[in-house]
């Protein structure tokens, strides 16, 4: 059943192709909880396969994941401050926590975005606390960029070196997955020491 799913999202991915990719990745990155293991992984076996073009397959990945969070973005411009501020306390949110997310987020939005691509279940919603502090549109541009692009990348590598073998692919994707929240753990720790050494 499980290898069954697994040939559909591959044989959709190669027949919509690079299309297909941008519209899972758009998908992933906002707040539709769409894993992006389902359309990259089966990029880069279709690449090793010779049927897409890798640089190219992860070039969409990551224009598809901007795309995304560059709509939650706007999303949290638009609406965010008013909907919190008006239905907040209903969620044991209040204008006091709000204050401080957007202040956070303007002091230390970088680290914030950057990393928030890189963990699971975080990476889909990074974008909403960013557009509510109106962060720096290129700022958040490019370290969304610089974020997403890392974990297309190694996903859509663990698809051309693995993909083939359902099972190795996900043993890697889970150590590679492991390996990057341990990365992202001490990049935080190395920037709030920084942070208070200035």
């Amino acid at each position: 059943m499980l290898h069954e799913i697994v040939d559909f999202i591959v044989n959709t991915v190669e027949s919509l192709g690079y299309i297909g990719i941008f519209i899972m990745m758009f998908l992933e990155s906002s707040f539709f909880p769409f894993p992006s293991e389902v359309a990259m992984i089966p990029a880069g076996l279709l690449a090793a396969q010779g049927k897409m073009n890798l640089i190219l397959a992860i070039m969409i990945g990551i224009a598809g994941s901007l795309a995304g969070a560059l709509f939650n973005y706007f999303l949290a411009v638009k609406f965010g401050r008013g909907f919190l501020v008006k239905y907040g306390k209903y969620f044991f949110i209040s204008e006091e926590t709000i204050a401080k997310t957007e202040k956070f987020f303007k002091d230390h939005g970088a680290i914030s975005t950057f990393t928030g691509r890189l963990i699971p279940a975080v990476r889909q919603y990074i974008s909403f606390p960013a557009g509510l502090a109106k962060m720096d549109l290129k700022v958040f541009s490019l370290y969304t960029t610089l974020g997403a692009g890392t974990w297309v990348s190694i996903l859509a590598l663990i698809g051309y070196f693995f993909g083939a073998n359902e099972a190795l692919a996900k043993e890697h994707t889970k150590e590679i997955t492991i390996a990057v929240l341990v990365s992202v753990a001490i990049l935080v720790f190395w920037y709030v020491r920084r942070q208070k050494k200035v």
